[in-house]
């Protein structure tokens, strides 16, 4: 298992250098001139080439394209993304606390959406047909083709005007995470208990299921060994449930006036603050080859046989 684990972690690190180069190519491929869009967010009155040229070796950008990649990425892997372009302070400074409130967002969010999608995905497959199965499902197909920040507003409507209960915006108490994470759960949930349900039902015809019923175990034992069985399957999709939800967790941001990064990315991207952008894009692409690699591990540790394929 080690020596998979090893494999499977060198296999990582050529994805990671890849898309670190393609972060770096993708904002230098923008029409805006950095050197000229720092002179901008400084307010100087009369932008000259002089002024230009100045900024560029102050910035490192009058060096060989290479070059530049390789000093950003040497500071990079030390969290130094460089200055924001519009206040002039450290990017990880501004990043960092952005990304441990967007970070405790997802967490918390994905907690709940993966209990309540094997609690829905187990009775749905149990109960196949059922009135249940049916209510679920249609209930959950209903919440889920409700847009978040619809769903967001009227929730802030009721329960935080209308009824003074929570509060709208900011981080201030444990309060302030319940609207964001219902929201969430509930965008998501719908989505992750439709697979397990599928993978119940596709081990409920397995061989195993009906010997063990001849053998006579109860169903709840058996129910449980299909529930095992199924998780495997659904191991990858809820690892990667973390970083799809910690990517898209923007427009709840913005809706709740959450602190996070993705509050942070869409400023960024308004003002053209390349650095934080750049530090946005790495983390995100980083935090998904991440949990790939995690779910493959996790994976290999319940089924031997998946350890043959490196």
């Amino acid at each position: 298992m080690r020596r998979y684990m090893i494999k499977r972690i060198l296999l990582a690190l050529p994805l990671l250098l890849i898309i670190s180069f393609l972060t770096f190519v993708l904002i230098n491929l923008s029409p805006l001139d950095p050197a000229v869009v720092v002179l901008q967010a400084q307010d100087v009155p009369k932008i000259t080439d002089e002024l230009i040229a100045q900024t560029k070796t102050e910035l490192g950008m009058d060096k060989p394209f290479m070059i530049q990649y390789l000093n950003w990425l040497s500071s990079s892997l030390q969290l130094d993304f460089g200055d924001s372009y519009v206040t002039g302070k450290p990017v990880w400074s501004l990043v960092g606390p952005a990304f441990l409130n967007t970070l405790k967002l997802t967490l918390i969010s994905s907690v709940f959406i993966i209990l309540f999608s094997v609690v829905l995905g187990v009775v749905c497959a149990v109960r196949e047909g059922k009135l249940i199965d049916k209510s679920v499902r249609g209930f959950s197909f209903f919440l889920t083709s409700l847009p978040s920040y619809w769903l967001a507003a009227i929730m802030i409507w009721y329960f935080s005007v209308k009824l003074n209960w929570l509060p709208t915006s900011g981080i201030d108490s444990y309060k302030s995470y319940i609207l964001p994470v219902v929201v969430i759960t509930v965008s998501y949930t719908g989505i992750y208990f439709r697979n397990v349900r599928s993978s119940m039902l596709s081990n409920l015809n397995e061989d195993y299921v009906l010997y063990g019923r001849a053998c006579g175990l109860t169903e709840k034992k058996v129910t449980m060994h299909i529930l095992r069985n199924s998780l495997q399957v659904s191991v990858s999709i809820f690892c990667m449930a973390i970083p799809i939800v910690l990517g898209s967790t923007v427009v709840i941001e913005n809706v709740f006036a959450w602190p996070g990064l993705g509050r942070l990315s869409v400023k960024s991207i308004l003002s053209r603050d390349f650095p934080i952008i750049q530090a946005y894009v790495l983390i995100l692409a980083v935090t998904f080859v991440l949990f790939n690699t995690i779910s493959d591990i996790i994976n290999a540790a319940m089924d031997p046989r998946l350890r043959k394929d490196i």
